[in-house]
């Protein structure tokens, strides 16, 4: 099985532009072979963090990062990709798109200055007339007294100084095991807060849309611990409703489950809601789960869901974990299960593909694959890897 493989250039990473990645047989649905990657499928030096493909057409597309713009690609073959018209402006630090099932349009998010832009895409799947939303406003108001800083613990405590007991601990354990304690001082300048977080302002930071039924579309605000709904229209996005997560929690990514509920796991806080409309379409939080055992300066990167739906894995960086949650009821409840090792550093990204979990570790330059225990879901040892530059971001090929 083949996949598209995101990563930061070398204004923020070491790789060349968009990669492929084989995991066992090219021509096989399941992804418990050896890995390896086939090549570059196209050189994109704006760091293309994240890629997501066309549902109809052979085109992909790339929010590349540091040019804060949306590239198309289409394929030219196997493991080629040319760019399909000009780059289209998103907004600062945009790190994530996603196409609307019909293919008419797509949906930009951006790190770097919180806009939620919609893109129209022809019937060649060429982006253009970029059109940004409505800006959020901060739900707990403005000030120093809401700063919510990168990493810090929600209850307020003191953050310790992971980079520090690093280099500490890394000097005592010597050469022969150093290489074994966790690289905390190597935190990407990606996430990096702005000058006005730094003042004690809180500010938006758009991450990703997810596409649910009925032509809804969510999207969070990292900053301001929103989840945002809308509805396109010609004149682009419609906000519809806010949902307020707790504050300083910080949003980062969803799943859309056949329940009929939206699991977000938050990045600073690293727990995962259960959002739920009620007999009146109102969204509104309806449970949430800590993600155990991990440490106040971890971070929560990826959700994803196994294929039956029934177990999620939320990828935490820092102490380099996959937390496993069950997902209870009839989907309106989550239990934590186990926090199992990624098997590399920083875990960015990860999918489920049947009974592998295939990990791209950002700071390690890796990919690597666990297998499934088929009666828990829990994730196992390393079972193959790969050298692999900046990935951050593994989608399978059609």
């Amino acid at each position: 099985m083949r996949f598209w493989v995101g990563a930061y250039a070398p204004d923020a990473g070491s790789a060349e532009g968009i990669g492929i990645l084989q995991a066992g047989d090219a021509d096989s649905v399941w992804a418990s072979g050896p890995l390896g990657m086939v090549g570059t499928a196209v050189a994109a030096p704006g760091s293309p963090s994240w890629v997501a493909t066309h549902p109809q057409l052979d085109v992909v597309y790339a929010a590349l990062e540091s040019e804060g713009t949306v590239q198309a690609y289409r394929r030219t073959g196997e493991t080629s990709l040319a760019p399909l018209g000009a780059p289209v402006p998103a907004g600062a630090a945009v790190c994530h798109v996603v196409v609307a099932p019909d293919g008419s349009f797509l949906v930009a998010s951006c790190w770097g200055d919180g806009r939620v832009v919609r893109i129209s895409l022809d019937a060649a799947g060429r982006p253009s007339a970029p059109v940004i939303a409505a800006a959020a406003s901060d739900p707990y108001g403005a000030g120093p007294e809401g700063a919510v800083r990168t990493g810090a613990a929600v209850s307020g405590a003191a953050v310790p100084d992971l980079a520090a007991a690093a280099r500490a601990l890394r000097e005592a354990a010597g050469e022969e095991f150093g290489h074994l304690v966790p690289e905390y001082d190597a935190v990407p300048d990606t996430d990096a807060e702005s000058a006005e977080e730094a003042a004690g302002a809180r500010v938006s930071r758009a991450h990703e849309t997810i596409v649910l039924p009925r032509g809804l579309l969510a999207t969070t605000d990292m900053g301001l611990d929103l989840v945002r709904f809308w509805r396109s229209t010609g004149a682009g996005l419609r906000l519809v409703q806010e949902v307020a997560l707790p504050k300083g929690s910080g949003p980062r990514h969803g799943v859309w489950h056949p329940s009929g509920h939206l699991y977000v796991v938050t990045e600073l806080s690293r727990e995962v809601f259960v959002l739920a409309p009620d007999a009146e379409g109102r969204w509104r939080v309806v449970s949430g789960e800590q993600i155990l055992g991990t440490l106040e300066g971890d971070t929560a990167a990826e959700l994803s869901a196994s294929r039956d739906g029934t177990t999620l894995y939320a990828g935490v960086r820092g102490s380099d974990t996959i937390g496993v949650l069950s997902v209870r009821g009839a989907g309106e409840a989550l239990q934590f299960t186990a926090l199992a090792e990624a098997g590399t550093h920083w875990p960015r990204h990860h999918v489920v593909v049947n009974d592998t979990l295939l990990v791209a570790g950002q700071l390690a330059d890796e990919i690597v694959s666990l297998p499934l225990d088929a009666r828990t879901g829990v994730p196992g040892r390393v079972r193959h890897r790969t050298a692999s530059p900046s990935p951050t971001r593994l989608l399978p090929m059609r």
